[in-house]
């Protein structure tokens, strides 16, 4: 029996938030110094796979589910779509960048690996 799709996308985000959880269990470490957390910081911005890192890559998910919205909302509204696309660029440009900021005030170089 196959699966349905929203079971699917149930397994996915639980998968998601276990990974989430396990960045943010690392992030609580003793051990982790300024350096350390700027590049965790960059890893998730700067990540090549997919291009644009983690955070990148939720706009996309958002993108994604806006151009959708865009073809199903009732009377093309954007009542459904504005939203979603206005959460996409708020992730990117806000948010994104003040993961930027925030490594580059841990450590300016970003010398860390």
């Amino acid at each position: 029996m196959s699966r349905t799709r929203l079971e699917r996308v149930r397994a996915s985000v639980g998968i998601a938030q276990l990974a989430l959880q396990q960045i943010e269990d690392d992030l609580g470490a003793d051990d982790v110094d300024q350096a350390e957390l700027a590049a965790i910081l960059r890893q998730l911005i700067e990540d090549t796979d997919p291009p644009g890192g983690f955070i990148a890559a939720v706009a996309q998910l958002l993108t994604a589910a806006a151009r959708r919205a865009e073809q199903i909302e009732p009377d093309r509204d954007g009542d459904a779509s504005c939203p979603l696309h206005e959460a996409a660029v708020l992730i990117t440009d806000n948010a994104g960048q003040r993961l930027i900021w925030a490594a580059q005030a841990l450590d300016p170089q970003g010398e860390s690996a």
